[in-house]
């Protein structure tokens, strides 16, 4: 697995998504990592970058979990996104003079930040990597209409079995082998913020799928004991990423 390093003291940003689709060489990975600023620690609960903010950088998460959410107009949250390690966060608001979205570090982070100005230049230093992030960002999307799919249209049970699924495939991507059991530091509240119900409906459900078999929890561990019958019954087709790339620039020797 590829990954990026500050200095030979500082956490690793993991390419490991980027490299689902194909490796970025070397070459490009020592360009990227010098757009990046210094390490810096974020504590659990504060604001990276909060809703309305003018965007000037996104940020390379290296370690901890973070997510993205809006503001609704009755005071209330939607959470977006649940970010990873190897995650870019922020990078939907490069399209807008306001940021759409609040960046808050779930558990203590350590992140990097990069220009928009910095970042521009990738685009002409390095166009295959700046191509990867691209069709990264796209998968992204396609998960986010997956989820409003999701939420507009499935059951509760289906909701949360298609984000345990998701969940769990994706650190499956930044720690491969990591099996079936897996911790989060996630509370019933933001769960049910990122599937759209509230914390007694998301712990009634959960006990739902435990009492059919799929799952098994013990406080924030979840061990998925059905992962085929988790995914057919979140009824969300599963997605094969694409194998043609050859339309992509060329990688840098």
């Amino acid at each position: 697995m590829h990954a990026i390093f500050a200095d030979s003291s500082s956490p690793s940003f993991s390419t490991a998504r980027l490299a689902e689709f194909r490796s970025p060489s070397p070459a490009e990975l020592e360009i990227f990592s010098s757009l990046a600023g210094p390490v810096q620690q974020v504590a659990r609960n504060r604001t990276i970058r909060r809703e309305g903010d003018t965007p000037q950088s996104i940020y390379m998460l290296l370690e901890g979990w973070a997510i993205s959410s809006m503001t609704l107009a009755d005071g209330g949250r939607q959470i977006l996104k649940v970010h990873l390690p190897g995650d870019i966060l922020g990078t939907p608001s490069m399209a807008l003079d306001r940021a759409a979205e609040t960046l808050t570090a779930l558990t203590p982070v350590k992140l990097r930040s990069i220009s928009l100005s910095a970042f521009g230049s990738l685009f002409t230093r390095a166009p295959h990597m700046a191509a990867l992030m691209f069709l990264s960002v796209q998968q992204e999307r396609v998960m986010l209409m997956d989820r409003l799919c999701s939420i507009g249209r499935t059951s509760a049970e289906s909701r949360l079995a298609d984000f345990l699924v998701h969940l769990h495939g994706r650190l499956n991507v930044v720690h491969p082998g990591t099996g079936p059991r897996f911790e989060h530091p996630l509370t019933q509240e933001q769960i049910g913020d990122v599937i759209g119900l509230t914390a007694v409906h998301v712990n009634r459900v959960f006990r739902t799928l435990e009492d059919k078999g799929l799952i098994l929890r013990d406080g924030h561990m979840i061990e998925l004991l059905n992962v085929p019958g988790l995914r057919k019954l979140s009824g969300v087709p599963t997605r094969t990423l694409a194998q043609d790339l050859s339309w992509l620039p060329k990688p840098l020797p």
